[in-house]
C-alpha cells in the first residue's frame, strides 16, 4: 500500500511546486521584463502621485468633466450590514446587477438617466453606454459617440468651443486592437486628464 501512496503524494508536492510557484513566479517575472507597466496595474501617474489605473474606471460627476458609463458595484450598508448600498466603481467588489431587462428598479434607473441625459443633450440620441452599465462595473472607456455626446456640456461648464472638445475626442479614441478586436473606444480618465491640458 505505500508502495501506490508514496508516488501519489510525491506527484501532489511536485505539482504543488511547479504550479503553485514556479509557474506563478515565473510568468511575474517575464511579465515584469516584457510589460512592466501593465504587469504593475498600468497606473497613470500626475505630479509623481499615481491617480488611477488605465484599467478600472473612475466616477466623475463634475459637469466639467467626461463622465463615464453607470456603475453597478455596490459594498455593505455601514448604517446596516445586511444592505448594500451603490459605490460606483468600487474596485474591490467588481460585478454587474444581476438586474434582469423586466426589473422594475433597472428600468427606473434608466429611464432617470435618460430624462437627465435628454435634458443635458435635447434632441439628440442617447448612446446606450450612458444608461447601461458593464459587466464589471469598472469598465474605463466609453464609445466616442457617448463622449461626444457630452461635449456641449463640458463646453459649457469649461467656457471652450465645442469644436476643440470634439477634436480632443478624436485624438482620444483608440481603434480596436489589431484593426479587428473590440470596438472603438475612448479611456474617461486619459480623456479628462488631457482635458485638463487645455487652456
Amino acid at each position: 500500500m505505500l508502495k501506490q501512496i508514496r508516488p501519489a503524494i510525491l506527484m501532489i508536492v511536485v505539482m504543488t511546486v511547479i504550479t503553485g510557484f514556479v509557474y506563478p513566479l515565473g510568468m511575474t517575472g517575464l511579465a515584469q521584463l516584457i510589460f512592466p507597466h501593465q504587469a504593475n496595474g498600468s497606473l497613470i501617474e500626475k505630479d509623481g502621485k499615481v491617480i488611477g489605473s488605465r484599467l478600472i474606471g473612475q466616477n466623475f460627476t463634475s459637469d466639467k468633466y467626461f463622465h463615464p458609463r453607470p456603475s453597478a458595484t455596490t459594498e455593505p450598508d455601514p448604517k446596516d450590514p445586511t444592505k448594500t448600498i451603490p459605490v460606483p466603481y468600487a474596485a474591490d467588489n467588481s460585478g454587474g446587477s444581476n438586474l434582469g431587462p423586466t426589473n422594475k428598479a433597472l428600468i427606473d434607473r434608466v429611464k432617470g438617466d435618460a430624462a437627465k441625459l435628454a435634458k443635458e443633450n435635447p434632441g439628440t440620441p442617447i448612446p446606450v453606454d450612458l444608461v447601461t452599465t458593464s459587466g464589471s462595473g469598472l469598465d474605463p472607456d466609453i464609445t466616442p459617440a457617448a463622449a461626444l455626446f457630452q461635449v456641449p456640456r463640458v463646453a459649457k461648464a469649461r467656457h471652450l468651443d465645442p469644436e476643440k472638445l470634439r477634436a480632443l475626442v478624436d485624438q482620444q479614441t483608440h481603434d480596436p486592437l489589431l484593426g479587428i478586436i473590440g470596438e472603438k473606444r475612448v479611456n474617461v480618465l486619459e480623456l479628462n486628464l488631457a482635458l485638463d491640458q487645455l487652456h
